[in-house]
């Protein structure tokens, strides 16, 4: 068996990304958590059927749960299959448990998942500490972008 076949040698690939996350958001404080899944939903999400789009971070009764999150049905598992947009319970230490508690009850900061990735064949999520943008923030980003990737463009042409 070669080392590429090795499940647990996928340590890090990136699964699925929020890209709105980071146009929508300040992100002020990232996490790493393990999340529960059952067998359909592992073998769905390593086959890259995995949406984060308009997912998001709830906390109820002291535990984080992740809500929103698409895993497509997973088209082997017959009858025993999970629900796709079911809530997952995110697994965190105890310490960034309290420090989260604490940061999400303030006014104007949610929960946003960044990406999903697997290390040594677990399921991980990113998630972070953020606060919404307002629309002439989103057009200054934009506007840097545009202007970075201008004078990269022409720092290229003088080479």
């Amino acid at each position: 068996m070669s080392p590429t076949a090795d499940p647990k040698a996928e340590s890090g690939t990136v699964v699925a990304r929020n890209k709105k996350a980071r146009h929508d958001y300040h992100i002020l404080d990232t996490w790493e958590a393990g999340l529960t899944l059952t067998g359909s939903e592992i073998k769905s999400v390593r086959a890259g059927k995995v949406s984060l789009k308009g997912a998001f971070g709830v906390l109820r009764s002291g535990e984080v749960w992740l809500e929103g999150m698409n895993i497509a049905a997973y088209d082997s598992a017959g009858y025993v299959n999970h629900d796709p947009l079911r809530p997952r319970k995110l697994l965190m230490h105890r310490h960034e448990l309290r420090r989260l508690i604490g940061a999400v009850e303030q006014k104007g900061l949610t929960l946003v998942p960044l990406d999903l990735h697997l290390t040594k064949g677990w399921a991980k999520v990113t998630m972070a500490l953020a606060r919404g943008k307002k629309l002439h923030d989103k057009r200054e980003d934009l506007k840097r972008r545009a202007a970075q990737r201008d004078a990269e463009r022409e720092q290229g042409r003088r080479r």
